[in-house]
């Protein structure tokens, strides 16, 4: 399903998905007005990881119900490697999904043109969060989410899932070597996720693409939130990549 993502603040400094909070999820997707998150200047370090906010964070989404104290995170590597996150939070190691059974833990993923998606099973209280690029669409970041809330003891079909603001199809035009790599993963199915761009190029709807696997992997297609916001055609309050950006949005979300 679509929606429309809550803004907080004025200026907006987070939106939050509807789906999950009416469930009771605390949940946040900053924007470039959300004061105290660290920039791509000041990359994770696994030898000496330090949280990727200052106290200004802390209090703005503390508004949220997300305790930054217990924060999990990760250097993210465009892969589909999992770690489960203790009740303290903290550094993760190099990976691209996590997941806890933990309570008032929150998850951070942090992009700038990347999906994040957000898996939550409210029967068996597990929680999981991915960074999904197209690196990680091929390598199965998507799906090794859903298997680990199964890991906690969740089910597909029971999941409720949310995509954080992210490139569009309008935006996000691509070449031979990652078509080369969608194909070498899927098939002909690629095609039906691309519209024909310049010669040798396509524009590559990586929202479809997840949506349509983590329908293959047993996610109900009404359970999936999908708000369709381009981080490139809204500069005035997003960060892209692709447009220069050199901030980052972070997507949070914390067991009930």
């Amino acid at each position: 399903m679509t929606s429309r993502l809550v803004g907080h603040g004025d200026p907006t400094a987070y939106l939050s998905f509807p789906s999950l909070t009416a469930l009771g999820v605390p949940n946040a997707t900053t924007t470039r007005h959300c004061p105290g998150v660290t920039s791509f200047a000041e990359p994770i370090v696994p030898q000496a990881p330090r949280p990727p906010f200052r106290a200004e964070a802390s209090v703005v989404l503390g508004a949220a119900g997300l305790d930054l104290s217990r924060v999990s995170y990760a250097r993210q590597v465009h892969g589909a490697d999992a770690a489960s996150v203790p009740a303290a939070g903290g550094f993760a190691g190099l990976v691209d999904v996590l997941f806890t059974a933990e309570r008032g833990v929150p998850l951070a993923i942090f992009t700038a043109d990347c999906l994040a998606i957000v898996l939550y099973d409210p029967s068996a209280r597990a929680l999981a969060v991915a960074h999904v690029g197209w690196r990680g669409t091929v390598r199965g970041a998507t799906q090794a989410a859903v298997k680990a809330i199964a890991r906690l003891g969740g089910t597909a079909g029971s999941l409720r899932a949310a995509i954080a603001p992210s490139i569009g199809p309008c935006c996000y035009e691509v070449d031979e070597p990652v078509t080369a790599e969608f194909a070498r993963a899927f098939g002909e199915r690629w095609r039906a996720w691309v519209e024909p761009s310049r010669a040798g190029r396509v524009m590559l709807d990586l929202w479809s693409a997840n949506e349509a696997l983590l329908v293959d992997a047993g996610v109900a297609p009404d359970g999936i939130e999908n708000p369709r916001l381009c981080t490139a055609c809204h500069p005035e309050l997003l960060y892209s990549y692709r447009r220069g950006s050199r901030g980052r949005l972070v997507t949070l979300a914390a067991l009930p």
